[in-house]
């Protein structure tokens, strides 16, 4: 039985994927797919900080500067405003960034690919139970593309368990009190082999956080990473990092934690804090994840087109990826 793809035959089934996948986020959470920017103005708001340690690659545009964008956390949430999407129905988009500062390794690049979605809900679905329903709604648009690629090839091993496990990132501390988050990570997902962690960016009992996040797209009490067991790297991978949005009482809580008041000046603020933006829910997904799980490939530089340093570019040479 033919147990790899030529090139050609892998490009193939990269397109496959993405488009199943892609029908299927649209049927299971309402969304219709949207074009995006590449990049925004500094002054708008608009720019996802990551943890706010990221350095964004920019520009100048006679005296206005422009950023490429690290994710579209925001720009979606002003989109529905702007375009009055209806209620519990969403946008989805080809998200394309640069994280120059990423440290590159066999699922990092610097080179960014996500399916980026976004929806609006009512102020009532600012829920725990609501979260999970979505996650559960994204996990099934992933099982069951994963049974259209064994469909096709009959050489895919992948296995997923029909079931996520849920577990707040302060249940995981006092799980494993002596480790770090990640070595917790790494604890649960091999266990469970497949995790919702809920509860990221504020400080644990422990007074660390779990992991950083900006404070003025998700909020930290409403929020999650889904991993998932690659029985091919033998790791975790996160598939996708989501939320529900800050409301005007949790962005306010979050800007006075991390000390960045001053960004209530900001035009996309300024519009969460007079109610002027819908209540939404949103996240990213790893497109290049999503593809190395499913077609059971060791390293990101099988799925993606990115441009490598030289040091990863002769290491990939070596290890015959390129």
């Amino acid at each position: 039985m033919k147990k790899e793809l030529s090139y050609l035959e892998l490009v193939k089934a990269i397109d496959e994927v993405k488009k199943y996948f892609e029908k299927q986020l649209e049927v299971r959470l309402s969304l219709t797919k949207v074009e995006c920017p590449l990049f925004v103005k500094s002054d708008s708001g608009l720019q996802d900080t990551l943890t706010g340690k990221e350095k964004s690659v920019s520009f100048m545009k006679g005296e206005e500067k422009f950023e490429v964008v690290h994710s579209l956390a925001k720009w979606k949430r002003d989109a529905l405003g702007r375009y009055e999407f209806p209620m519990h129905t969403g946008l989805y988009t080809d998200m394309k960034a640069i994280r120059k500062d990423e440290v590159v390794d066999d699922i990092h690049s610097l080179f960014v690919e996500q399916w980026d979605w976004e929806k609006v809900i009512s102020k009532e679905d600012r829920t725990i139970d609501y979260l999970k329903e979505t996650v559960r709604s994204i996990y099934k648009a992933i099982r069951q593309t994963l049974v259209f690629v064994k469909r096709k090839y009959k050489f895919i091993t992948v296995e997923l368990p029909k079931t996520i496990y849920f577990i707040t990132s302060q249940e995981l501390e006092d799980m494993y009190p002596d480790k770090t988050p990640k070595m917790r990570e790494e604890l649960i997902v091999k266990d469970k082999k497949a995790v919702f962690i809920i509860g990221i960016g504020d400080k644990l009992k422990s007074g660390i956080e779990h992991d950083l996040r900006s404070p003025d797209y998700d909020d930290w009490t409403l929020n999650g990473d889904l991993l998932v067991y690659d029985k091919v790297l033998d790791k975790e991978i996160e598939l996708t990092s989501m939320g529900i949005r800050v409301d005007e009482k949790s962005l306010l809580s979050q800007l006075e934690k991390t000390d960045s008041l001053s960004k209530l000046e900001l035009p996309y603020h300024q519009k969460i804090m007079k109610c002027e933006l819908p209540y939404t829910i949103g996240g990213g997904i790893g497109v290049s994840r999503i593809l190395m799980l499913l077609l059971e490939k060791t390293h990101i530089a099988f799925v993606q087109a990115s441009s490598w340093e030289a040091k990863t570019l002769q290491e990939l040479q070596d290890k015959k990826v390129l």
